[in-house]
Protein backbone atom coordinates (compact mmCIF):
# COMPACT_ATOMS: atom_id res chain seq x y z
CA UNK A 1 0.00 0.00 0.00
CA UNK A 2 0.98 3.15 -1.19
CA UNK A 3 1.05 5.83 1.37
CA UNK A 4 -1.22 9.62 0.84
CA UNK A 5 0.96 12.64 -1.17
CA UNK A 6 3.61 14.53 0.28
CA UNK A 7 1.98 17.46 0.16
CA UNK A 8 -1.16 16.37 2.47
CA UNK A 9 2.40 14.85 5.06
CA UNK A 10 4.04 17.84 4.73
CA UNK A 11 0.98 20.07 5.92
CA UNK A 12 0.79 17.58 8.92
CA UNK A 13 4.50 18.52 9.65
CA UNK A 14 4.15 22.48 9.43
CA UNK A 15 1.15 21.74 11.89
CA UNK A 16 2.31 23.81 15.21
CA UNK A 17 1.44 21.07 17.94
CA UNK A 18 3.29 18.63 15.48
CA UNK A 19 6.72 20.51 15.76
CA UNK A 20 5.97 21.39 19.17
CA UNK A 21 5.34 17.57 19.67
CA UNK A 22 8.69 16.72 17.89
CA UNK A 23 10.85 19.34 20.50
CA UNK A 24 12.70 17.88 23.12
CA UNK A 25 14.55 19.84 25.60
CA UNK A 26 16.46 17.18 26.98
CA UNK A 27 20.29 16.18 25.67
CA UNK A 28 21.30 13.35 24.09
CA UNK A 29 23.74 12.12 21.40
CA UNK A 30 22.89 14.64 19.13
CA UNK A 31 22.29 18.33 18.62
CA UNK A 32 18.46 19.21 19.57
CA UNK A 33 16.11 19.67 16.66
CA UNK A 34 12.48 19.36 15.53
CA UNK A 35 10.85 18.03 12.82
CA UNK A 36 9.92 20.78 10.78
CA UNK A 37 14.37 21.12 10.28
CA UNK A 38 14.35 17.89 9.52
CA UNK A 39 11.50 17.41 7.63
CA UNK A 40 14.01 17.46 4.22
CA UNK A 41 15.44 14.17 5.45
CA UNK A 42 12.84 12.31 7.30
CA UNK A 43 10.16 12.35 4.48
CA UNK A 44 13.34 11.04 2.11
CA UNK A 45 12.65 7.41 2.52
CA UNK A 46 16.20 6.58 0.70
CA UNK A 47 17.77 8.96 3.44
CA UNK A 48 16.17 7.14 5.81
CA UNK A 49 17.03 3.55 4.37
CA UNK A 50 20.77 4.68 5.22
CA UNK A 51 20.43 6.33 8.14
CA UNK A 52 22.38 5.17 11.14
CA UNK A 53 20.50 5.49 14.68
CA UNK A 54 22.20 6.06 18.02
CA UNK A 55 21.42 4.29 20.87
CA UNK A 56 18.29 5.37 22.77
CA UNK A 57 19.43 6.37 26.74
CA UNK A 58 17.66 4.10 28.64
CA UNK A 59 16.71 4.39 32.65
CA UNK A 60 14.42 3.15 34.88
CA UNK A 61 11.19 4.71 36.03
CA UNK A 62 9.31 4.25 39.26
CA UNK A 63 5.88 2.60 38.62
CA UNK A 64 5.27 1.49 42.15
CA UNK A 65 1.60 0.73 43.13
CA UNK A 66 0.04 1.84 46.02
CA UNK A 67 -2.58 0.17 47.87
CA UNK A 68 -3.98 0.22 51.17
CA UNK A 69 -1.53 -1.50 52.46
CA UNK A 70 1.26 0.52 51.45
CA UNK A 71 3.47 0.99 48.33
CA UNK A 72 4.50 -2.40 46.38
CA UNK A 73 7.81 -1.26 44.26
CA UNK A 74 7.27 -1.80 40.67
CA UNK A 75 10.13 -0.49 38.00
CA UNK A 76 9.84 0.33 34.50
CA UNK A 77 12.63 0.44 31.37
CA UNK A 78 12.42 3.53 29.54
CA UNK A 79 14.23 4.28 26.55
CA UNK A 80 14.13 7.84 24.84
CA UNK A 81 15.57 8.23 21.30
CA UNK A 82 18.26 10.90 20.04
CA UNK A 83 16.66 14.09 18.23
CA UNK A 84 16.91 13.40 14.75
CA UNK A 85 15.57 9.49 15.58
CA UNK A 86 12.39 10.68 17.26
CA UNK A 87 11.40 12.81 14.44
CA UNK A 88 11.92 9.84 12.05
CA UNK A 89 10.22 7.76 14.31
CA UNK A 90 7.35 10.45 14.79
CA UNK A 91 6.90 10.55 10.96
CA UNK A 92 6.64 6.78 10.52
CA UNK A 93 4.28 6.27 12.96
CA UNK A 94 1.90 9.54 11.58
CA UNK A 95 2.02 7.17 7.91
CA UNK A 96 1.69 4.08 9.48
CA UNK A 97 -1.40 5.43 11.83
CA UNK A 98 -3.29 6.27 8.66
CA UNK A 99 -2.72 2.97 7.36
CA UNK A 100 -3.47 1.29 10.66
CA UNK A 101 -6.27 3.01 10.89
CA UNK A 102 -8.19 2.02 7.07
CA UNK A 103 -6.92 -1.56 7.89
CA UNK A 104 -8.96 -1.65 11.63
CA UNK A 105 -12.01 -0.09 9.21
CA UNK A 106 -11.79 -2.92 6.67
CA UNK A 107 -11.70 -5.60 9.04
CA UNK A 108 -14.35 -3.87 11.49
CA UNK A 109 -12.41 -3.68 14.78
CA UNK A 110 -12.19 -0.23 14.75
CA UNK A 111 -13.86 -0.71 18.38
CA UNK A 112 -11.42 -2.45 19.83
CA UNK A 113 -7.94 -1.10 20.25
CA UNK A 114 -8.69 2.00 21.70
CA UNK A 115 -5.15 3.21 22.92
CA UNK A 116 -3.32 5.50 21.30
CA UNK A 117 -6.05 5.98 18.43
CA UNK A 118 -5.58 9.90 18.10
CA UNK A 119 -9.10 9.60 15.59
CA UNK A 120 -11.32 8.28 18.88
CA UNK A 121 -11.25 11.75 20.35
CA UNK A 122 -11.91 9.97 23.50
CA UNK A 123 -10.39 9.20 27.00
CA UNK A 124 -9.92 6.56 29.02
CA UNK A 125 -13.26 7.79 30.48
CA UNK A 126 -15.25 7.72 28.16
CA UNK A 127 -14.08 4.13 27.55
CA UNK A 128 -14.22 2.75 30.91
CA UNK A 129 -18.07 3.99 30.45
CA UNK A 130 -18.57 2.27 26.98
CA UNK A 131 -17.90 -1.26 28.99
CA UNK A 132 -19.78 -0.12 31.88
CA UNK A 133 -22.62 0.74 29.58
CA UNK A 134 -22.53 -2.32 28.21
CA UNK A 135 -22.22 -4.83 31.02
CA UNK A 136 -25.87 -2.29 32.02
CA UNK A 137 -27.18 -3.08 28.73
CA UNK A 138 -26.65 -6.60 29.16
CA UNK A 139 -27.25 -7.55 33.18
CA UNK A 140 -26.77 -11.31 32.80
CA UNK A 141 -23.31 -11.86 31.48
CA UNK A 142 -19.82 -13.28 31.50
CA UNK A 143 -17.16 -10.55 31.81
CA UNK A 144 -13.23 -11.45 31.23
CA UNK A 145 -10.92 -8.84 32.53
CA UNK A 146 -7.13 -9.62 31.00
CA UNK A 147 -3.91 -8.23 30.94
CA UNK A 148 -0.57 -9.61 28.99
CA UNK A 149 2.63 -10.23 30.77
CA UNK A 150 5.27 -7.85 30.44
CA UNK A 151 3.86 -6.65 26.74
CA UNK A 152 6.44 -4.73 25.23
CA UNK A 153 9.37 -6.70 26.77
CA UNK A 154 7.80 -10.27 24.79
CA UNK A 155 6.99 -8.67 21.45
CA UNK A 156 8.40 -11.43 19.39
CA UNK A 157 10.13 -9.79 16.21
CA UNK A 158 9.35 -12.13 13.42
CA UNK A 159 5.47 -11.79 13.76
CA UNK A 160 5.57 -8.26 14.18
CA UNK A 161 7.19 -7.50 11.15
CA UNK A 162 4.71 -10.58 9.56
CA UNK A 163 1.88 -8.21 11.23
CA UNK A 164 3.95 -5.18 9.53
CA UNK A 165 4.14 -6.45 6.25
CA UNK A 166 0.31 -7.10 6.35
CA UNK A 167 -0.31 -3.30 7.35
CA UNK A 168 1.60 -2.10 4.19
CA UNK A 169 -0.09 -4.76 2.29
CA UNK A 170 3.36 -6.25 0.78
CA UNK A 171 5.22 -9.67 1.10
CA UNK A 172 8.91 -8.14 2.30
CA UNK A 173 9.38 -4.67 4.06
CA UNK A 174 10.76 -1.44 2.07
CA UNK A 175 14.19 -1.07 2.98
CA UNK A 176 13.16 2.52 5.01
CA UNK A 177 10.73 0.20 6.98
CA UNK A 178 13.44 -2.01 7.72
CA UNK A 179 15.69 0.25 8.86
CA UNK A 180 12.86 1.43 11.47
CA UNK A 181 12.13 -1.87 12.33
CA UNK A 182 15.96 -3.06 12.58
CA UNK A 183 16.12 -0.30 14.58
CA UNK A 184 13.41 -0.73 16.97
CA UNK A 185 13.75 -4.54 17.91
CA UNK A 186 17.30 -4.56 17.72
CA UNK A 187 17.65 -1.20 19.36
CA UNK A 188 20.71 -0.39 21.75
CA UNK A 189 21.09 1.53 24.87
CA UNK A 190 23.38 3.54 26.70
CA UNK A 191 22.40 3.58 30.40
CA UNK A 192 21.57 7.24 32.14
CA UNK A 193 23.26 6.46 35.20
CA UNK A 194 26.80 5.64 32.96
CA UNK A 195 26.33 8.91 31.17
CA UNK A 196 25.93 10.94 34.99
CA UNK A 197 28.91 9.18 35.98
CA UNK A 198 31.04 9.60 33.17
CA UNK A 199 29.99 13.44 32.75
CA UNK A 200 31.19 13.92 37.04
CA UNK A 201 27.53 14.35 38.09
CA UNK A 202 25.60 12.59 40.90
CA UNK A 203 22.93 10.37 40.03
CA UNK A 204 19.73 12.48 41.25
CA UNK A 205 17.44 15.17 39.70
CA UNK A 206 20.13 17.79 40.03
CA UNK A 207 22.55 15.63 38.55
CA UNK A 208 20.14 14.50 35.63
CA UNK A 209 19.13 18.34 35.30
CA UNK A 210 22.89 19.28 34.58
CA UNK A 211 22.98 16.70 31.73
CA UNK A 212 19.74 18.04 30.20
CA UNK A 213 21.18 21.63 30.17
CA UNK A 214 24.05 20.75 28.32
CA UNK A 215 24.80 20.76 24.35
CA UNK A 216 25.09 17.14 23.94
CA UNK A 217 25.46 14.30 26.93
CA UNK A 218 28.72 13.09 25.16
CA UNK A 219 31.59 14.61 22.91
CA UNK A 220 32.03 12.88 19.62
CA UNK A 221 35.39 11.82 21.33
CA UNK A 222 34.01 10.60 24.59
CA UNK A 223 31.35 8.82 22.21
CA UNK A 224 34.40 6.25 20.58
CA UNK A 225 36.08 6.39 23.87
CA UNK A 226 33.00 5.05 25.98
CA UNK A 227 31.17 3.28 23.47
CA UNK A 228 31.56 -0.35 25.52
CA UNK A 229 28.61 0.90 27.66
CA UNK A 230 26.34 0.71 24.70
CA UNK A 231 24.38 -2.25 25.06
CA UNK A 232 22.30 -4.15 22.28
CA UNK A 233 19.06 -6.59 22.90
CA UNK A 234 20.19 -9.93 22.74
CA UNK A 235 16.87 -11.00 22.20
CA UNK A 236 14.59 -12.34 19.20
CA UNK A 237 12.11 -10.43 21.30
CA UNK A 238 10.98 -7.30 23.13
CA UNK A 239 10.96 -3.30 21.89
CA UNK A 240 11.72 0.17 23.83
CA UNK A 241 9.21 1.52 26.20
CA UNK A 242 9.09 5.31 25.45
CA UNK A 243 9.85 5.56 21.50
CA UNK A 244 7.23 7.51 19.18
CA UNK A 245 6.23 4.76 17.53
CA UNK A 246 6.21 1.60 20.16
CA UNK A 247 2.46 2.33 21.14
CA UNK A 248 1.87 2.31 17.47
CA UNK A 249 3.92 -0.91 16.71
CA UNK A 250 2.12 -2.61 19.67
CA UNK A 251 -1.51 -2.04 17.98
CA UNK A 252 0.23 -3.14 14.86
CA UNK A 253 1.29 -6.76 16.20
CA UNK A 254 -2.44 -7.17 17.84
CA UNK A 255 -4.15 -6.99 14.56
CA UNK A 256 -4.48 -10.61 13.57
CA UNK A 257 -5.33 -11.03 17.22
CA UNK A 258 -8.20 -8.32 17.54
CA UNK A 259 -9.75 -10.14 14.29
CA UNK A 260 -9.94 -13.60 15.77
CA UNK A 261 -11.14 -12.38 19.22
CA UNK A 262 -13.57 -9.96 17.88
CA UNK A 263 -14.83 -12.42 15.26
CA UNK A 264 -15.73 -15.11 18.58
CA UNK A 265 -17.35 -12.25 20.75
CA UNK A 266 -19.22 -11.25 18.22
CA UNK A 267 -20.89 -14.11 17.14
CA UNK A 268 -22.53 -13.97 20.86
CA UNK A 269 -23.76 -10.00 20.52
CA UNK A 270 -20.67 -9.47 22.96
CA UNK A 271 -18.11 -6.84 23.66
CA UNK A 272 -14.28 -6.75 23.34
CA UNK A 273 -12.18 -3.56 23.86
CA UNK A 274 -8.83 -3.38 24.53
CA UNK A 275 -6.59 -0.49 25.95
CA UNK A 276 -2.82 -1.82 24.67
CA UNK A 277 -2.30 -4.65 27.06
CA UNK A 278 -5.42 -4.18 29.29
CA UNK A 279 -8.80 -5.92 27.70
CA UNK A 280 -12.16 -6.42 28.63
CA UNK A 281 -14.48 -9.00 26.77
CA UNK A 282 -18.47 -8.99 27.72
CA UNK A 283 -20.48 -11.83 26.84
CA UNK A 284 -24.08 -12.39 27.14
CA UNK A 285 -24.39 -15.76 26.95
CA UNK A 286 -25.09 -18.86 29.28
CA UNK A 287 -22.04 -20.59 31.50
CA UNK A 288 -21.31 -23.15 28.64
CA UNK A 289 -21.36 -21.26 25.74
CA UNK A 290 -18.95 -18.75 27.79
CA UNK A 291 -16.78 -21.27 28.65
CA UNK A 292 -16.23 -22.48 25.03
CA UNK A 293 -16.09 -18.66 24.31
CA UNK A 294 -13.30 -17.74 26.69
CA UNK A 295 -11.10 -21.54 25.99
CA UNK A 296 -11.26 -19.80 22.21
CA UNK A 297 -9.74 -16.88 22.97
CA UNK A 298 -7.53 -18.14 25.51
CA UNK A 299 -5.92 -20.52 22.66
CA UNK A 300 -5.78 -17.69 20.44
CA UNK A 301 -3.70 -15.58 22.74
CA UNK A 302 -1.39 -19.02 24.01
CA UNK A 303 -1.11 -19.57 19.75
CA UNK A 304 0.40 -16.06 19.20
CA UNK A 305 4.45 -15.19 19.50
CA UNK A 306 5.37 -13.32 22.55
CA UNK A 307 1.57 -13.48 24.12
CA UNK A 308 0.32 -14.62 27.86
CA UNK A 309 -2.10 -13.87 30.39
CA UNK A 310 -1.10 -12.71 33.71
CA UNK A 311 -3.04 -14.90 36.32
CA UNK A 312 -2.47 -12.09 39.03
CA UNK A 313 -4.71 -9.58 36.75
CA UNK A 314 -6.64 -12.19 34.46
CA UNK A 315 -10.70 -12.10 36.24
CA UNK A 316 -13.72 -13.87 35.04
CA UNK A 317 -17.18 -12.79 36.08
CA UNK A 318 -20.68 -13.90 36.27
CA UNK A 319 -23.18 -11.20 36.76
CA UNK A 320 -26.78 -11.27 37.30
CA UNK A 321 -26.95 -7.32 38.33
CA UNK A 322 -26.53 -6.30 40.88
CA UNK A 323 -24.99 -9.35 41.56
CA UNK A 324 -21.11 -10.07 40.64
CA UNK A 325 -19.23 -13.29 40.98
CA UNK A 326 -15.84 -14.01 40.26
CA UNK A 327 -15.78 -17.85 38.82
CA UNK A 328 -12.76 -17.01 37.84
CA UNK A 329 -11.39 -20.61 38.40
CA UNK A 330 -14.44 -22.43 37.28
CA UNK A 331 -12.81 -21.51 33.24
CA UNK A 332 -8.93 -20.55 33.51
CA UNK A 333 -6.58 -22.60 36.09
CA UNK A 334 -4.36 -19.31 37.80
CA UNK A 335 -7.12 -17.37 37.46
CA UNK A 336 -7.59 -13.81 40.12
CA UNK A 337 -10.76 -14.83 42.40
CA UNK A 338 -9.57 -11.96 45.53
CA UNK A 339 -12.63 -9.45 43.50
CA UNK A 340 -16.14 -9.35 42.93
CA UNK A 341 -15.68 -6.06 41.56
CA UNK A 342 -15.41 -4.97 37.83
CA UNK A 343 -11.93 -2.83 37.56
CA UNK A 344 -11.33 -1.15 34.25
CA UNK A 345 -9.23 1.75 33.20
CA UNK A 346 -9.13 3.33 36.73
CA UNK A 347 -12.53 3.04 37.27
CA UNK A 348 -14.63 0.18 39.48
CA UNK A 349 -18.51 -1.16 38.97
CA UNK A 350 -19.45 -3.12 41.65
CA UNK A 351 -23.22 -4.10 40.10
CA UNK A 352 -24.90 -1.10 40.91
CA UNK A 353 -22.48 1.89 40.67
CA UNK A 354 -19.31 3.07 38.93
CA UNK A 355 -16.65 4.71 41.25
CA UNK A 356 -12.86 5.80 40.69
CA UNK A 357 -10.33 2.29 41.77
CA UNK A 358 -9.30 1.76 44.84
CA UNK A 359 -6.20 1.84 43.49
CA UNK A 360 -6.28 4.96 41.70
CA UNK A 361 -7.09 7.01 44.81
CA UNK A 362 -5.03 4.78 47.09
CA UNK A 363 -1.97 6.51 45.12
CA UNK A 364 -3.25 9.82 45.43
CA UNK A 365 -3.75 9.59 49.21
CA UNK A 366 0.14 8.10 49.71
CA UNK A 367 1.76 11.02 47.98
CA UNK A 368 -0.74 13.57 49.48
CA UNK A 369 0.37 12.01 52.96
CA UNK A 370 4.14 11.81 51.86
CA UNK A 371 4.18 15.73 50.51
CA UNK A 372 1.53 16.64 54.13
CA UNK A 373 4.06 15.58 56.41
CA UNK A 374 7.43 17.23 54.50
CA UNK A 375 5.27 20.38 54.96
CA UNK A 376 3.92 19.18 58.71
CA UNK A 377 7.61 19.23 59.38
CA UNK A 378 8.59 22.19 57.88
CA UNK A 379 5.57 24.76 58.61
CA UNK A 380 5.50 27.83 55.98
CA UNK A 381 2.07 29.05 54.25
CA UNK A 382 3.59 28.57 51.20
CA UNK A 383 3.77 24.70 51.35
CA UNK A 384 0.56 24.14 52.58
CA UNK A 385 -1.06 26.41 49.70
CA UNK A 386 1.19 24.59 47.50
CA UNK A 387 -0.48 21.20 49.19
CA UNK A 388 -3.90 22.11 48.33
CA UNK A 389 -3.32 23.05 45.35
CA UNK A 390 -2.19 19.79 43.79
CA UNK A 391 -4.32 17.78 46.34
CA UNK A 392 -7.45 19.24 46.85
CA UNK A 393 -10.33 20.80 44.81
CA UNK A 394 -8.75 24.55 45.14
CA UNK A 395 -6.38 23.49 42.57
CA UNK A 396 -8.80 22.17 40.25
CA UNK A 397 -10.34 25.38 40.08
CA UNK A 398 -7.53 27.05 38.58
CA UNK A 399 -9.15 29.42 36.29
CA UNK A 400 -6.85 29.76 33.65
CA UNK A 401 -7.97 26.45 32.30
CA UNK A 402 -4.37 24.46 31.84
CA UNK A 403 -3.78 23.91 35.41
CA UNK A 404 -5.35 21.21 37.16
CA UNK A 405 -5.20 18.45 39.32
CA UNK A 406 -6.06 14.74 40.77
CA UNK A 407 -9.91 16.57 41.36
CA UNK A 408 -10.16 18.25 37.81
CA UNK A 409 -9.85 14.41 36.97
CA UNK A 410 -12.71 13.27 39.21
CA UNK A 411 -14.99 16.33 38.32
CA UNK A 412 -14.19 15.05 34.45
CA UNK A 413 -15.28 11.88 35.32
CA UNK A 414 -18.26 12.99 36.99
CA UNK A 415 -19.27 15.15 34.19
CA UNK A 416 -19.20 12.15 31.49
CA UNK A 417 -20.23 9.59 33.82
CA UNK A 418 -23.36 11.79 35.45
CA UNK A 419 -25.08 12.39 37.94
CA UNK A 420 -25.93 8.85 38.70
CA UNK A 421 -22.74 7.21 40.18
CA UNK A 422 -20.97 7.62 42.96
CA UNK A 423 -17.36 8.60 41.34
CA UNK A 424 -15.56 10.73 44.42
CA UNK A 425 -17.01 8.15 46.77
CA UNK A 426 -13.46 6.86 47.55
CA UNK A 427 -12.75 10.56 48.29
CA UNK A 428 -15.01 11.57 50.53
CA UNK A 429 -14.09 14.19 52.92
CA UNK A 430 -10.47 14.43 51.93
CA UNK A 431 -10.36 17.74 52.67
CA UNK A 432 -10.54 16.86 56.71
CA UNK A 433 -8.22 14.06 55.99
CA UNK A 434 -5.71 16.56 54.59
CA UNK A 435 -6.07 19.13 57.52
CA UNK A 436 -6.03 15.67 59.95
CA UNK A 437 -2.82 14.62 58.63
CA UNK A 438 -0.98 18.27 58.96
CA UNK A 439 -1.83 18.46 62.21
CA UNK A 440 -0.60 15.06 63.27
CA UNK A 441 2.58 15.84 61.01
CA UNK A 442 2.64 18.99 63.00
CA UNK A 443 2.60 17.18 66.65
CA UNK A 444 5.10 14.59 65.28
CA UNK A 445 8.33 16.87 64.52
CA UNK A 446 7.34 19.07 67.99
CA UNK A 447 7.91 15.52 69.98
Amino acid sequence: MQFKGESIIDEWILKPETVAKSKKYYAHFDCRTDIRKAAKNVTDPNWVAHHGFYPFIHYEKDCSKYTSKGKKDKKRDICYAAHIDRCILQFYCHRMNEVYNQRIREYHIEDVPVAYRSDLGLNNIHLAKQAIDFIKANPKAYVLIGDFTGFFDNLDHAYLKEQWCKLLGVDRLPSDHYTIFKNITRYSVWELDDLLEINDLPKTSSGRKKLNAMRTVLTTDQFKKYRSHIHKNPNSYGIPQGSPISALLANVYMMEVDQKIKAIVAQHNGKYMRYSDDFIIVLPVEESVANDAIKSVNQIIHDTPGLELEPKKTQIFRTNLPEIINVGDSFLKHADKSKNVINFLGFTFDGKKTTLRPKTVSKYYYRMYRKAHVIAENPGQKGKDHLYERYSERGARSGDGKKGNFFTYVQRAEKIFGDAEEIRRPVKNHMAKIRKTLKEGKHKSRA
